[in-house]
């Protein structure tokens, strides 16, 4: 019986040597590995499966950075020095301004300075009241209320009569056409939210995580 029980633990000790060599090499997985949890980056969803944070690498197609609380030194100004002035009782801190009648959107640093200013289409109902507000959700892609038509970097701050309302970019129809030129923007054309041009849609994407103070004066 000796022999026998030699030869089972030789070859016992022989396998685990081959287990070892083959982990090292990463031919097998180490006996002690565990079940990791899903790799980190992907989107974070809300209640309703919208994308609502883009952790970094995760861009949707669109190279867009990851939302976050800072702007960071190496983002530049978009903002000519003119349009830096700011609408008077447009609050304090880092925020999103949109004047309803300049038909205008400022992004503002913490200190006040003026990231970026830029012209957009607001509604042509009479749909927001002015005052302080709140971004409480997002989705990188969003359809109408009337589902006429669908729109990318949807940042919602309120909630309308019949949908939320929000910046985005410049709607496109079932045919993919673009519901208004972007040298219209600065007019009111909207059913009820803040158009954007696409770049400054994604500009207003990486600059307005939820939570961030949107003030609307009239």
């Amino acid at each position: 019986m000796l022999p026998g029980r030699v030869a089972t633990l030789a070859t016992s000790v022989g396998l685990t040597l081959i287990a070892g060599v083959a982990s090292l090499l990463g031919v097998l997985p180490a006996a002690s590995a565990t079940v990791s949890e899903p790799a980190a980056g992907w989107p974070a969803m809300d209640l309703q499966g919208l994308v609502s944070e883009v952790p970094a690498g995760i861009d949707g197609g669109y190279g867009v950075d990851p939302p976050a609380p800072g702007d960071g030194p190496d983002r530049p100004d978009r903002a000519d020095r003119a349009d830096r002035v700011l609408p008077a009782g447009s609050g304090a801190g880092r925020r999103v301004v949109f004047d309803e009648s300049a038909q205008r959107v400022w992004l503002v640093r913490d200190g006040g300075s003026v990231l970026a200013t830029y012209a957009v289409s607001g509604s042509v109902h009479d749909n927001l009241s002015p005052g302080s507000y709140e971004v409480y959700s997002r989705s990188l892609h969003a359809t109408a209320f009337d589902y006429g038509s669908t729109m990318d970097y949807m940042v919602r701050f309120t909630q309308g009569d019949s949908a939320a309302i929000g910046f985005h970019d410049i709607p496109v129809d079932s045919g993919g056409e673009p519901l208004q030129r972007a040298a219209r923007l600065g007019t009111p054309t909207s059913s009820g939210c803040i158009r954007q041009r696409p770049r400054d849609a994604r500009e207003m994407w990486r600059f307005a995580p939820v939570g961030t103070p949107v003030v609307v004066v009239a």
